[in-house]
């Protein structure tokens, strides 16, 4: 899958299963490493991801290790397939080209990424720009910026670009009440 979401450690299973709803809609595959804060059929993700679990590919990875090894154009930091998201970057995440396959990094609700990850791919790390005294976004509002900058950037590809009424006309200009 070229876009594939990348969560960290994480905590809260409402954030995931947002996370997840998010993935499954723009056909990113979804990545979770461990220690997750809950279990994956907890009924708080389950229910946040409402009934698209069919349409979304997962991964479970008992560490960090493990995922590079398992995805390792996300490991390579010279194809700069890996965006490292963080309140600590300097470049902002539109400034950030997103290749074909990129890998979206995200950490924990607590913490965020750890600071070895942020030393070992410098040139990865990226922010989503907020005013000084927000600490952060939320996690699952977080990785949906992300994704649609990605989706951006690559022109909506395969996304549904054009909504329609199914019963009824838009109304027109001379219909519409001052």
């Amino acid at each position: 899958m070229p876009l594939n979401i990348v969560l960290l450690e994480p905590e809260i299973p409402q954030n995931t299963g947002n996370i997840a709803r998010t993935c499954a809609a723009v056909q990113a595959d979804l990545h979770l490493i461990k220690p997750l804060g809950f279990s994956i059929d907890d009924k708080h993700l389950k229910r946040a991801g409402l009934d698209y679990w069919n349409l979304l590919n997962s991964f479970v990875y008992e560490s960090i290790d493990e995922f590079f090894a398992r995805n390792p154009a996300a490991a390579v930091s010279e194809t700069g397939s890996l965006a490292l998201f963080t309140t600590k970057a300097e470049k902002l995440y539109t400034e950030f080209l997103y290749p074909e396959t990129s890998y979206l990094l995200f950490g924990k609700e607590s913490r965020g990424l750890p600071e070895e990850l942020l030393v070992r791919y410098p040139q990865s790390a990226v922010r989503i720009p907020m005013i000084s005294s927000a600490r952060s976004l939320n996690l699952s509002n977080a990785a949906a910026v992300a994704a649609y900058e990605y989706l951006r950037q690559h022109q909506f590809r395969g996304m549904e670009k054009r909504g329609a009424l199914h019963r009824l006309a838009w109304p027109s200009k001379e219909t519409l009440i001052p």
